[in-house]
């Protein structure tokens, strides 16, 4: 069952609840959910919910129905994150998981590490002890394959997954490794996953071939009533009479899991069709259906490979996927990060170095805003996120050294650039260092119980109300309210409490503040798209950057522009933007903001500045990112 507690508790009427609950033998969690104390319970504490809703300090108590208890959505609502390092599965951004299905020797490990961080996986994983069907096939190199993935860690910065086959392993991959994995042949060896609940490291759990999707988190459940809440589901096929594919990939399991559970899930295309022409579409596929990552395999010469060389993707095969899902995954409000590591790993140094412990990074408006989800979508969890009342004011707090980056929209696919801030870039001597592109889908949002009929006011910014206005030309009687951003509407209609007030925002704005989605996606065009850029003084990539904004004016004379511009068409250099801003108190006279697709601060663009300097009556790299 669930107790919900009252704002106002007393911490002495808290502490009894507890002692209760655990005289009975309950396992007891504490959980916040929007803003209220909840006490998450399981067990039989010997008293009915009658008694426990009659407790001081209880707001209401709801049983829970479900034979899964602390996997069950009922229990947590919120999406659980599971951290691998600086690695966050179940939050926003997509999580790669890649490498052999063994691990053959160091040089294979090696080889195939290099590939696919170069590609954009975050994590790798290699088996060291592999059940096989035939006894006499190659059943893994044992500790010494867990020796060699702790090298690949060492070397490449890449958390390390391997399949845990008994409990007697347990103390090895204590000592080796980062993530350890239930096969699915042992989804319901029930001491082993006893053992991996007491070992407390992060496990991906893996549903067995013939397995219902109860009995997949029954297995969770065992894990879960040991203690470990850090389970990741991998879904990789399940056994059915179809002869054409290894296995039959469910998709429609992730779905069904995201609403029963918390727990991230990811997918094994690998195993679940067992050919590698096969393996790409059902990837692409599973983040369009909601996945939080990929588990895939990777050789860097299959056709020799020991163990599964048929399933494993060549890594060039690897490259193209990932840039398939990088463009597939902001349609569904994920991302994937090619920077993800080594942006992890700036800014843990910036935290060693600048002595204040916590990175910043502040966003226009209120927590739930698109601003802040690209904040939260590029950053992850490593920085914190700052509520500012300004585009100027971001930049004004760079500059003061009270926030360390900021996350500005530059430009929207329907309504155009944002100028105001192009214009602060050229004010302030600060740079671009990295960017992030929304889709932006815009939702009806109210307080719980309301209904589309109920509503009479809507509140949000008038530049959403224009995005939106097919769906509002239906509703004419309706009073539109303005508002300074999507997340200042939400608290509006929050705090008024009324079901006939509603505002225009977004899914994870209604989640942040415990309001309901009246009417999903109401934007007019679904190819809304915003393109922000992350500003700051310090760089986050290190090595070759791929993209480069300049800014420079070339002068109110003929053919002015039309020079610049051969320069980089000589070069072969694509340019991805030309913007044009006048210039205060020279009329006719302009600035133009470039992006070319290369990195203007390394040696062999040099002498593409040169030349545009002698070209220009002003030119600045804005940044490379």
């Amino acid at each position: 069952m669930i107790l919900v507690l009252e704002n106002n508790i007393a911490q002495e009427a808290k502490n009894n609840i507890l002692n209760l609950l655990r005289e009975g033998g309950c396992i007891v969690r504490e959980m916040s959910e929007s803003g209220q104390s909840v006490i998450g319970a399981t067990g039989n504490a010997g008293y009915d919910i009658d008694f426990f809703e009659n407790l001081p300090g209880v707001e209401k108590v709801v049983p829970i129905s479900t034979s899964f208890k602390l996997v069950s959505r009922q229990m947590h609502s919120q999406d659980t994150v599971v951290n691998v390092g600086n690695v966050a599965l179940g939050g926003e951004r997509i999580v790669v998981i890649a490498g052999p299905c063994a691990v053959e020797s160091r040089e294979q490990a090696f080889t195939v590490a290099e590939e696919v961080k170069k590609y954009g996986a975050v994590l790798f994983r290699g088996g060291a002890f592999k059940p096989r069907s035939s006894p006499y096939s190659f059943q893994g190199l044992g500790e010494e394959g867990l020796k060699i993935l702790a090298e690949v860690r060492d070397r490449f910065g890449l958390g390390v997954v391997t399949e845990i086959t008994s409990p007697s392993q347990a103390d090895m991959m204590m000592k080796y490794v980062d993530v350890v994995q239930i096969g699915a042949r042992n989804m319901q060896n029930f001491e082993l996953l006893k053992c991996v609940g007491r070992l407390g490291k992060p496990v991906v759990l893996k549903r067995g071939l013939s397995a219902t999707i109860e009995e997949w988190l029954m297995s969770a459940e065992y894990i879960l009533s040991e203690g470990n809440d850090k389970v990741i589901l991998c879904e990789r096929g399940i056994r059915t009479f179809e002869p054409y594919t290894r296995n039959t990939l469910d998709l429609s399991a992730i779905p069904v899991i995201k609403a029963l559970t918390h727990l991230p899930v990811v997918i094994d295309p690998s195993h679940a069709t067992g050919i590698r022409e096969k393996v790409s579409p059902m990837a692409r596929a599973a983040v369009a259906a909601g996945a939080d990552g990929l588990m895939i395999e990777v050789h860097h010469d299959p056709d020799r490979a020991l163990s599964d060389g048929a399933q494993s993707l060549y890594p060039k095969q690897f490259g193209r996927l990932m840039r398939n899902i990088y463009v597939i995954a902001p349609v569904v409000g994920k991302q994937v990060d090619f920077a993800y590591l080594e942006k992890a790993k700036t800014v843990d140094h910036l935290k060693k170095t600048n002595g204040k412990g916590t990175e910043k990074a502040g966003f226009l408006g209120e927590m739930g805003t698109f601003s802040h989800k690209a904040c939260t979508q590029y950053f992850g969890s490593q920085i914190e996120p700052v509520s500012m009342p300004s585009f100027r004011a971001i930049f004004e707090a760079i500059n003061a050294g009270e926030t360390d980056f900021g996350v500005v929209p530059l430009e929207n696919s329907l309504a155009g650039s944002v100028h105001e801030n192009y214009d602060l870039l050229l004010e302030y001597d600060l740079k671009i260092v990295g960017e992030i592109t929304l889709r932006i889908v815009h939702n009806l949002v109210g307080v719980s119980g309301a209904k589309l009929e109920d509503v009479r006011r809507v509140y949000s910014h008038p530049q959403v109300f224009q995005q939106c206005r097919n769906f509002l030309e239906q509703h004419p009687d309706w009073e539109l309210v303005s508002s300074k951003d999507t997340g200042a509407a939400i608290a509006d209609v929050k705090k008024e409490n009324s079901l006939q007030n509603a505002a225009i925002a977004s899914k994870e704005g209604a989640g942040l503040n415990g309001m309901a989605v009246v009417e999903e996606g109401i934007e007019t065009n679904p190819r809304n798209y915003t393109r922000f850029v992350i500003i700051g003084n310090e760089p986050l990539q290190r090595g070759p950057k791929t993209k480069s904004s300049l800014i420079y004016s070339a002068g109110n004379r003929p053919g002015a522009l039309f020079e610049t511009l051969k320069i980089f068409a000589e070069q072969n250099i694509n340019l991805v933007k030309l913007e044009s801003r006048p210039i205060h108190g020279k009329p006719w006279e302009y600035m133009f903001y470039v992006d070319v697709e290369a990195d203007a601060q390394s040696e062999p663009f040099q002498p593409i500045l040169a030349a545009l300097r002698e070209r220009t009556d002003y030119l600045r790299v804005l940044g490379a990112y």
